[in-house]
């Protein structure tokens, strides 16, 4: 099947809306002291550090950074086959912080739900809020983001592939349509 490959973010924009990002998060949370970024396998954890050492350099003080496995919370478990679990990585009681969900694209919203239901293994948060760098639309639960890096309406039968360099050694988001 032939396909197109459109640029949405250079690594240049990326780097901006990241620091935009990181930025409304500190608005929000206040006390950075707080704050708990947990990434949602795969590309939010290298997305997570990547807005914690944002956070830390204009702020001037480290966040505490983590990394969720929702393997045995999805709903779809049948539909995508055998996975092997990756290591939940949260180095605190989440009792009473701000985490921070961070994903790099949200559709259907089903990720997300499973990383909620994750979480409160872990503790009862003060607030739980999402952040996610491309919000494709396509939902099919009453989830909405509350920090999006880009708003990008895609049909179905096309893919959003976020690039970072931690993980994939590039910085990009791109738009790949099928024909």
């Amino acid at each position: 099947m032939p396909t197109q490959t459109i640029e949405i973010l250079s690594p240049e924009e990326l780097r901006r809306t990241v620091t935009r990002l990181a930025s409304e998060v500190i608005e929000r949370a206040g006390d950075v002291s707080k704050l708990v970024l947990l990434g949602i396998y795969t590309r939010g954890v290298p997305l997570a550090k990547l807005l914690g050492r944002q956070i830390e350099m204009l702020e001037q003080e480290s966040v505490a950074v983590g990394a969720i496995d929702i393997t045995f919370y999805r709903d779809d478990l049948d539909q995508i086959g055998v996975r092997t679990p990756a290591k939940t990585e949260i180095s605190c009681d989440l009792s009473g912080k701000i985490v921070v969900l961070v994903d790099d694209v949200i559709y259907s919203g089903r990720t997300i739900r499973a990383a909620l239901n994750a979480v409160n293994e872990y503790g009862r948060p003060e607030v739980i809020q999402l952040l996610v760098l491309v919000d494709r639309g396509h939902r099919e639960l009453p989830i909405c983001p509350d920090f999006t890096g880009k708003q990008l309406p895609t049909s179905r039968d096309e893919q959003v592939k976020v690039y970072l360099q931690d993980f994939d050694g590039r910085d990009a988001v791109e738009l790949i349509k099928v024909f």
